[in-house]
């Protein structure tokens, strides 16, 4: 386990290492949502430019497939996120990871706050192809309507939070296994259970 604060990476970092700066990186986003979520104002100003191209990732990903013509805009949906997220005094995390797991969970419900006002009225009207790792959780529906797809989601919340979380942050905010797990504090092997249990009960909901 890395028991490095940012400041001895800042010390050790050498210069012009990618990998390297991707860690301090890391550790900046962490130690400034600590500073915002403790009432510094001016910690939230230094870690937008911080998170913005991933937010930028993230939008991208989900928006793979939308329909040419009825599709949100990535910078429209960063912007949205953006303001839901800084306009306030902090966002309840420990760490980055958490961070954009809760970005993951903004941008899925601005998206169905979205095709809701386009066209609640007409379910299936505001259906769109899925990206592939979002198919895979669902398969064998191809197509979901998104409000349909939000409030699966949502009653999976309802009945099951952990499963929940562990479904955005790894096919929405994009984490690998391992990552998911560190961000839930649980092993590898739960998450994969836990994803398999979410892929059965998606597929149910979304299919009746």
């Amino acid at each position: 386990m890395n028991t490095h604060t940012p400041e001895d990476e800042k010390q050790s970092l050498p210069e012009g290492a990618p990998e390297d700066r991707d860690e301090l990186s890391r550790g900046e986003v962490t130690q400034l949502l600590l500073d915002w979520n403790h009432g510094d104002a001016a910690a939230r100003d230094r870690l937008a430019p911080l998170v913005y191209g991933e937010l930028q990732r993230m939008a991208h990903r989900l928006l793979l497939g939308e329909p040419v013509g009825n599709s949100v805009q990535t910078g429209t949906l960063v912007h949205e996120v953006y303001l839901r997220l800084f306009d306030g005094n902090g966002v309840p995390c420990r760490n980055r990871k958490e961070f954009f797991g809760i970005v993951a969970r903004q941008m899925r419900q601005v998206l169905v706050d979205v095709a809701r006002k386009r066209g609640g009225k007409k379910r299936g009207g505001n259906q769109r192809r899925v990206p592939l790792e979002e198919a895979a959780l669902v398969e064998p529906a191809p197509n979901l309507d998104l409000i349909a797809f939000g409030e699966a989601l949502d009653t999976l919340a309802q009945c099951d939070e952990e499963m929940c979380r562990v479904v955005e942050l790894h096919h929405i905010a994009g984490f690998t296994i391992e990552e998911t797990a560190e961000i839930m504090g649980m092993a590898p092997y739960e998450v994969k259970r836990l994803l398999k249990r979410a892929k059965i009960y998606l597929h149910d909901e979304l299919t009746r």
